[in-house]
């Protein structure tokens, strides 16, 4: 699994592409500073409780989720911030294009289990984030954040190199003995095809492992969580024009006739948007 320096390393992005294409997988090194690395820790802190006060724990169990922190940006500015990070903006533009959207923006406060003891959901069991394989057309890529550094100890992602753009189910005995820990450290960004195989690794650390995932797709394909309705059109158009763009601004559904005759300037859906 290659990793770059985006720092220090003046091709990082094209060492990024080319493992992309050929492992499905690739680790950005420096991406955050510190202080937004400290940040975003207090922040995902946050986030939780809101999640807790506003879904109650009984329903977040139900849910089978590990530390799951969905619809960050309704609760705190912070979250748009990754939106305008410029290593993000490259990957995204030179793999699903300027025109793509966030299909999801997902937290993760990973817990710490003792040994044999992590509950099985689905986030720990290999699978892929984009289900789909277009004859090697990649509609979807994943960015995730490792807000801790990511270690074998405390759950890194568990990836399996080379299983993207694979139509086939790999054997479940592969992927457990091919599966490679992702280890990096804190501000670092893991890329990868959207059709990877990989699971949630366990954290056995004894302490939290936080990060943030953050998948996204050619613009005509739906959204996890239609952004823009969930929070709104004035939270929406604060944002710089590119923000507006990733949340699904241009791409948006009309609703009535009114909506669907309007000036070309002013359409829900925009032209050019793939």
């Amino acid at each position: 699994m290659i990793s770059v320096d985006c720092k220090k390393d003046v091709n990082w992005l094209a060492l990024v592409l080319e493992s992309l294409h050929h492992t499905g997988v690739a680790i950005v090194r420096n991406v955050l500073p510190l202080d937004m690395i400290e940040t975003t820790r207090t922040r995902l802190d946050q986030v939780q409780a809101a999640n807790r006060r506003e879904l109650g724990d009984q329903r977040l169990r139900r849910a089978g989720e590990l530390g799951v922190l969905r619809l960050m940006l309704k609760h705190d500015n912070h979250f748009f911030k990754f939106l305008e990070l410029p290593e993000l903006l490259a990957v995204v533009d030179r793999t699903v294009g300027e025109t793509a959207i966030m299909h999801l923006q997902n937290g993760f406060i990973l817990p710490s289990f003792p040994k044999t003891q992590t509950p099985t959901v689905f986030q720990n069991r290999f699978h892929m984030d984009f289900p789909r394989v277009f004859n090697g057309y990649l509609a979807s890529i994943n960015l995730f954040f490792a807000i801790d550094a990511f270690t074998a100890e405390n759950g890194g992602t568990l990836i399996v190199p080379g299983t993207h753009q694979k139509t086939a189910t790999p054997a479940r005995e592969y992927l457990e003995a091919a599966a490679v820990p992702v280890e990096c450290t804190a501000g670092s960004m893991l890329v990868f095809d959207s059709t990877l195989w990989h699971a949630a690794g366990v954290n056995v650390s004894g302490a939290d492992r936080l990060g943030i995932n953050h998948q996204f797709t050619r613009s005509f394909l739906k959204q996890q969580i239609d952004y823009v309705r969930a929070l709104g059109e004035t939270t929406v158009l604060a944002q710089p024009a590119r923000t507006q763009q990733l949340l699904g601004w241009y791409t948006r559904v009309v609703t009535s006739l009114d909506e669907y005759y309007r000036p070309e300037h002013d359409r829900l859906y925009r032209q050019g948007q793939g």
